[in-house]
């Protein structure tokens, strides 16, 4: 019997709107994602393999229909590329762990950094902040 591979197992664990994000690099429709409004305070991590990737703390409203950050949580949180794909040149954002692409890296951010980390919300599970009683 054939062993299952990385990529193969992954597939079955995404749904199928994450693993064409994560995997094939696709992108969702403009405000529709589930934690474009969200509020509560946490961690965002990769749906492909749980890394922790940003802060709540470091979410904005970018008014561009994706969840937008300004920093990862980490520095080697996430990795960056050249991405030239349909005549534009972006940076793609990728998570550092399993290579999934979470979205894209853009120059029009708000201070401290100036970024804009813009990413699928399919990219994301979120982990909320547990409270203390």
């Amino acid at each position: 019997m054939k062993k299952q591979g990385k990529k193969e197992g992954r597939k079955k664990q995404l749904t199928s709107e994450q693993y064409k994000i994560l995997k094939e690099k696709g992108t969702e429709p403009a405000f529709t994602g589930k934690y474009l409004h969200n509020k509560k305070k946490g961690t965002y991590v990769c749906a492909g393999c749980g890394k922790e990737l940003f802060s709540s703390e470091d979410k904005f409203d970018s008014g561009t229909g994706w969840p937008s950050f300004t920093k990862p949580i980490k520095k080697n949180s996430i990795d960056a590329k050249p991405d030239h794909n349909f005549g534009m040149n972006r940076t793609e954002l990728l998570c550092e762990n399993c290579g999934g692409h979470l979205g894209h890296i853009f120059d029009d951010g708000p201070a401290p950094t100036g970024l804009r980390y813009c990413v699928n919300s399919a990219a994301l599970d979120f982990k909320e902040k547990k409270k203390i009683k």
